[in-house]
């Protein structure tokens, strides 16, 4: 290639187009020869493989192809990705990604930085579980032990952090790549990756925020662009880019064929109406061999099989859970009545009768919860009631979901689900009610949709909050309207009870939990003799051996608690031959 050429192919050209230099042309006359050769630069989930580094494309197959396990290598700016895939067909494909670029001359600064968070450069006494923790909820990646303790030495790479300026809570994260700084890059660029927000956080614009700080940064070390890689079916990120005016170039990546990338390789989903919580099951299952046959998507009926063995699913339930099992936890009553006996600690609890029967409750334990005996996702529940018209009022609604309604003591304390799988607890996470923060300018009931529509995005749809008559009672309570303005910073929960259907969020505390709990669930399994089972505990903390147990699901969402390996523990009971083996 000659310099004429290099000078009409302008990387920065106002269509965005990436130079020949990025595909890997050689020009001459103008320090090429000074850039660094066969480079990749380690970024904790993987290396990012910079593809006009390497001369020969055998060369990126094989380097690919030595990806670490648990890790997903990219191999960007190749320029005959087609040439390099059909050095190893069966290890690597094309990803179904789009590469946009922001011209920093087309960047223009926001007019005001959010309220509420600080975007700071990572600090090698960052809480690595906390930050790789946001990843895996969000399905992404994580990076490897001890990386982050180290990656404030790697010069190439900025880490930026944001932080709740509340409480000090890290709720997301980016990554840049200096190309500059790695390999000496002739067209002066940088790259974004790993952008991530915690899908509980409650203050808006993080990402954007993240993206912007990025951006500025880069700018300021005088680089000309940054480039990012996108999934192409990722509209709510493809807007916020093309917002801040990143424009589409043709820049492809390689990546290896993993159980990481599965999805992304193997080819359309048909089973488009399974929910998250029968998808994960199927994930599992197929990334193991075992043939599945959807029988009913929309409820989430599988049929599994592999050898001479085969069982039938409705997503976490399983013919392993007999009839009894499954009534006994159907039943609220009789779950606590066989908890009990088994020495558990249980709430007070009555079934309600009559208007005088119902007071007499009501007075001996002040403040009670209102239940259908058999029911889920936290229908017709009503918590903390001291009223007894409201009371009578639950208790008239919820037997409109099941003939025998509970009065139950409220209890005071976090509301924690343990899940236990084949006598083992799998997980444990602390469920919040839905919970709104005021911004001084938006109503109640604007800020309740507002966050419904957050939830439901991070979900899978399957979180939203209600704007029913129990929302607007906890409203009410709260000394509010629904179209009142909630004054800025203010928070209001609007929901009593903590379930994800109704707009909770749930936070992982498997680590943290006290022993006394964890051997209560296990017993608690045992007593009900049930191989999977998801418990819900009041407790005033997980790390201490307090608790009281409310109910017990025989079919909880295994997704709800990734990372924790819920659906692998789940398929080891199912078929335990397929285990993994540490050798």
């Amino acid at each position: 290639m000659t310099q004429e050429t290099k000078d009409t192919l302008d990387p920065m050209d106002p269509n965005g187009m990436a130079s020949l230099k990025h595909w890997g042309g050689r020009v001459e006359g103008d320090g090429i020869d000074a850039m660094r050769q066969k480079v990749s630069v380690d970024c904790g989930w993987g290396r990012l493989i910079f593809g006009q580094t390497y001369d020969d494309s055998k060369r990126i197959a094989d380097v690919l192809s030595d990806e670490k396990e648990g890790r997903r290598d990219i191999a960007l700016y190749v320029r005959d990705p087609h040439v390099v895939v059909s050095y190893a067909p069966q290890d690597l494909f094309l990803d179904p990604s789009l590469t946009f670029r922001l011209d920093f001359r087309r960047y223009k600064t926001a007019d005001a930085k959010p309220a509420g968070i600080i975007i700071r450069e990572l600090n090698s006494d960052d809480n690595e579980k906390e930050i790789n923790r946001i990843y895996m909820s969000r399905g992404m990646v994580p990076a490897y032990d001890g990386f982050y303790s180290k990656a404030c030495e790697i010069e190439e790479l900025t880490i930026l952090i944001a932080e709740d300026e509340e409480n000090g809570e890290i709720v997301g994260a980016v990554t840049g790549v200096d190309h500059a700084k790695a390999f000496n890059d002739p067209d002066n660029g940088s790259s974004l990756w790993g952008l991530v927000v915690d899908p509980q956080c409650q203050r808006p614009a993080v990402g954007g925020s993240l993206v912007r700080s990025l951006i500025e940064h880069f700018a300021k070390q005088g680089r000309r662009f940054l480039d990012l890689s996108v999934m192409h079916d990722n509209t709510q990120a493809i807007a916020l880019y093309t917002k801040l005016g990143f424009k589409q170039v043709p820049v492809y990546c390689i990546k290896n064929k993993n159980s990481i990338n599965e999805q992304l390789f193997i080819g359309p989903d048909h089973e488009e109406d399974l929910n998250v919580y029968a998808k994960i099951i199927v994930d599992e299952a197929r990334r193991r061999g075992i043939y599945v046959e959807v029988l009913d998507a929309q409820g989430g009926f599988l049929r599994l099989s592999l050898g001479g063995r085969t069982i039938t699913c409705r997503e976490s339930l399983s013919e392993l859970t007999t009839a009894i099992a499954m009534s006994r936890c159907d039943d609220k009553a009789v779950t606590r009545r066989i908890l009990q006996h088994e020495g558990l600690r249980v709430p007070d609890q009555a079934v309600a009768e009559n208007p005088d029967q119902i007071k007499a409750f009501l007075n001996k334990n002040k403040r009670i919860v209102v239940k259908p005996a058999r029911g889920e996702q936290g229908r017709g529940i009503r918590v903390d009631l001291n009223d007894l018209d409201e009371v009578l009022k639950a208790v008239e609604d919820a037997r409109e979901i099941g003939d025998t309604v509970l009065l139950e003591e409220f209890v005071r304390g976090d509301d924690l689900r343990i899940i236990v799988i084949d006598n083992e607890v799998v997980a444990a996470a602390i469920r919040k009610p839905a919970q709104i923060k005021g911004t001084g300018d938006m109503t109640i009931k604007a800020l309740i949709e507002h966050q419904s529509r957050r939830r439901a995005a991070a979900t899978h749809g399957e979180s939203k909050i209600p704007l029913d008559g129990e929302t607007e009672r906890c409203v009410k309570a709260a000394g509010y309207d629904m179209n009142d303005i909630l004054p800025d910073g203010i928070k209001l929960r609007v929901r009593k009870t903590a379930n994800l259907h109704t707009g909770g969020t749930i936070h992982d505390v498997t680590d943290k939990l006290h022993p006394v709990l964890e051997r209560a669930a296990v017993k608690a399994a045992i007593a009900l003799e049930i191989p999977l089972v998801g418990f819900d505990f009041m407790v005033p903390d997980v790390e201490d051996s307090e608790y009281v147990i409310i109910e017990a699901n025989e079919r909880p969402g295994l997704a709800n608690h990734e990372p924790q390996p819920t659906a692998e523990k789940f398929i080891d009971m199912l078929f335990p031959y397929t285990k993994k083996v540490d050798l």
